[in-house]
């Protein structure tokens, strides 16, 4: 699988990148870290130093996405989304390789 980007996201970080004016040949990359009790953070960037040999690179409606290998295998199946609704406007990821907590103490770390 791959991690999968949603048309209205790509839509969304098309725009962003034309706003910002980030520069043609860069893709948005994604990096985990993290984990117990707040779960995995997620950050997402721009950059243009896809190495092929550290990187996997996904591609979904124009949108390059790229991540360390060894990170690939813990957010295979995600799914990047953008929400712009009563609750909030931004990025949302779904992440099927993670449990979902139930607050502190429920991942038995304590």
């Amino acid at each position: 699988m791959a991690i999968e980007v949603s048309e209205v996201a790509a839509g969304e970080i098309k725009r962003y990148m034309e706003a910002e004016k980030v520069e043609a040949g860069f893709a948005l990359r994604m990096a985990i870290a993290g984990g117990g009790c707040s779960g995995l953070q997620y950050s997402l960037g721009f950059a243009n130093d896809y190495v092929p040999e550290q990187d996997a690179r996904y591609e979904h409606h124009g949108v390059a996405v790229v991540t360390r290998k060894k990170m690939a295998l813990h957010l295979d199946g995600t799914k990047i989304d953008f929400q712009d609704g009563p609750m909030g406007r931004g990025f949302t990821i779904d992440n099927p390789n993670v449990a979902k907590a139930g607050g502190c103490g429920s991942c038995g770390c304590h």
